[in-house]
């Protein structure tokens, strides 16, 4: 059937959204009141003005970004600005997931918690806790 994932081929961009989405459902429940309208968004690679940003050269350098302000950072007198927004790269998670042989959830869920960790303005050691607390 067209469209389908066929066997073999790597896995969909929807693939990718619905292990990220399972992610962001295990997360602990003050951690998902507080995602608020942050947008989830699956690209094949990162633009060229988005590596430029953070000084990479090649798309498969970068598995995930997160672009907006994190919470303690904002405020309510802040002009309104466009959604926070999660961005995966699904080339660069799936050229990692063939480098280190992850699993994909894992992979998946890894590059998604270290973005909301982003978003909430957490150390590594908060992600890493946080990883381990969504881990199956």
């Amino acid at each position: 059937m067209p469209g389908q994932d066929l066997p073999g081929a790597p896995p969909s961009a929807a693939a990718f959204e619905a292990h990220a989405r399972a992610t962001i459902a295990r997360l602990p429940v003050a951690f998902r009141e507080h995602l608020g309208t942050v947008a989830l968004l699956v690209e094949e690679e990162a633009d060229a003005e988005t590596l430029a940003s953070l000084g990479l050269e090649h798309p498969l350098e970068l598995t995930g970004v997160y672009h907006g302000r994190p919470v303690g950072e904002k405020s309510a007198f802040d002009a309104p600005a466009l959604p926070d927004r999660i961005h995966l790269y699904r080339q660069a998670i799936l050229a990692e997931w063939c480098e280190t042989g992850v699993r994909l959830d894992d992979l998946v869920a890894h590059v998604v918690i270290h973005e909301i960790g982003h978003h909430f303005g957490l150390s590594d050691a908060d992600m890493h806790a946080l990883e381990d607390a969504v881990s199956d």
